[in-house]
């Protein structure tokens, strides 16, 4: 859509477009001694084949891009905290021409990094789409000098290097005005958390209002689904209603009706696939699948004063660390409202990518390595648990050393680089104890991000975990 010079641009008509829609939308809302380490078309598949590229992927890209993307404020909250007022924040949908997007430039990075999938926010807490939904014209096409869609060439350009799509979606709308219509179930209306007007009603509850923001919220979903049919759709924004206000068991049945291959994190409550951990290395291994989103400095959304950025070495450790525990790492950059990504962010993501295509073998389709205690590092292990791959985040200054392993070992040597002397010393064979694996890495043959060595298994993995005398 072109911009008339003539007449000054104003975002708030989508605030008033779930009212247009609303009669449509709710019709269709109505239809031992050692450990071995519309009617879909089709049937939706079951979760562990459904699941099945996520847990081997290990990396992720995530971008956080909307009107927010001028760098001057937080992505929503701004207006939500009070930072600034909701009219001047829209207006920042003034600068979010995308004149410098290029999405195959942004897929071709991805793929340079070792990301095997990305998730871009289709539309964040602030209600702005990336797509020219008909629900509203709050969105990218109709709302903005960027004037078209953009998530049509983000997916055909990710599927065109093989990556898998992912799409954010806020179940959240602070735009939308039936939004704010019911309190949580069992809420305290004088409790302070209540008095957001974005949030929560400031007058009488209108439980129609809310019917009508579920019809929009499906409806949007729906579109997102049936066009772009994404692997992943990544929620957020759950947290204002109950599970059963937003009614997401009934919401994860429609997802697989309108998308049946497509997998969900865990933010609709108990029907999610994984878990999201968010900004926090988990301490032990989650039970289910997981992924940690983080950042690659200290914001979602591009941020001008924001220059605490990680680096290369500090991102292999968290994604050697995800992978380690046999979860994922969803590293957030922050493109610009045009579109290009800052500078940081390229150095950060092809840094990475030196580190994960030499390392490949030890970190794609891999599962979680041996436990906290066995080796002073993360480890990996092959499919078949028959090959152990440490990686070494410091200097090991000329061994390192591997406790309880009682296979024979066949081989050692550096990922990417020479065979290694190794041998077992010590070991208490009465009690059923091995002796420590001991493994020789000269100066020469280390990373300089973090080195991995490979240790090769007569069968698959079996670690001792106590004495036990032999009978």
């Amino acid at each position: 859509m072109s911009m008339n010079a003539n007449q000054p641009f104003s975002p708030l008509p989508g605030r008033a477009c779930a009212r247009l829609a609303a009669p449509a939308l709710l019709a269709f809302l109505l239809t031992g001694a050692c450990l071995r380490a519309e009617p879909a078309t089709q049937a939706a598949p079951a979760q562990a084949d459904r699941m099945a590229w996520f847990r081997d992927a290990k990396l992720g890209i995530f971008i956080h891009w909307g009107i927010y993307s001028k760098g001057v404020g937080s992505e929503s909250w701004a207006f939500h905290d009070g930072d600034t007022t909701y009219e001047d924040y829209m207006a920042q949908a003034s600068s979010f021409t995308a004149s410098n997007y290029h999405p195959d430039e942004w897929a071709r990075l991805f793929k340079e990094a070792g990301a095997r999938y990305a998730v871009m926010t289709s539309k964040h807490h602030d209600g702005f789409a990336l797509w020219d939904t008909k629900l509203s014209k709050l969105n990218a096409k109709d709302g903005s000098p960027a004037g078209r869609d953009l998530v049509t060439p983000y997916c055909e350009a990710l599927r065109k290097e093989g990556l898998r799509v992912g799409l954010y979606f806020s179940n959240l709308d602070w735009s939308n005005p039936d939004y704010a219509s019911i309190l949580p179930t069992g809420a305290n209306r004088s409790d302070p958390a209540y008095r957001n007007r974005f949030g929560y009603p400031q007058g009488a509850e209108n439980p129609e209002a809310w019917k009508r923001f579920l019809a929009f919220h499906r409806g949007q979903l729906r579109e997102i689904s049936e066009r772009f049919k994404p692997d992943l759709l990544w929620f957020d924004g759950d947290w204002e209603r109950t599970d059963e206000q937003w009614q997401f068991k009934e919401l994860r049945q429609q997802l697989l009706q309108w998308n049946p291959n497509g997998i969900v994190n865990g933010r609709i409550g108990k029907y999610g696939d994984y878990q999201t951990p968010e900004q926090y290395m988990p301490l032990v291994a989650p039970q289910s699948p997981w992924e940690l989103c983080a950042t690659v400095n200290d914001s979602w959304g591009y941020q001008i004063k924001d220059r605490n950025f990680k680096s290369v070495r500090q991102c292999v450790r968290m994604l050697a660390e995800c992978a380690g525990m046999g979860g994922n790492l969803l590293l957030d950059i922050g493109p610009r409202s045009d579109g290009s990504i800052p500078d940081e962010d390229v150095a950060v993501l092809r840094g990475l990518g030196r580190w994960t295509h030499k390392h490949a073998e030890a970190l794609y389709g891999s599962v979680a390595g041996i436990p906290a205690g066995y080796f002073y590092g993360a480890t990996t292990l092959s499919k078949g648990r028959d090959t152990l791959y440490l990686i070494c985040f410091d200097r090991p200054n000329g061994q390192v050393a591997v406790k309880g392993i009682m296979n024979d070992v066949l081989r050692t040597s550096v990922v990417g680089g020479p065979v290694l002397a190794s041998r077992k010393i010590g070991g208490a064979p009465w009690l059923n104890m091995p002796g420590v694996l001991w493994i020789d890495v000269p100066e020469s043959a280390l990373d300089p991000d973090a080195t991995v060595i490979k240790v090769e298994l007569k069968g698959p993995l079996i670690l001792a975990t106590g004495p036990v005398r032999k009978v």
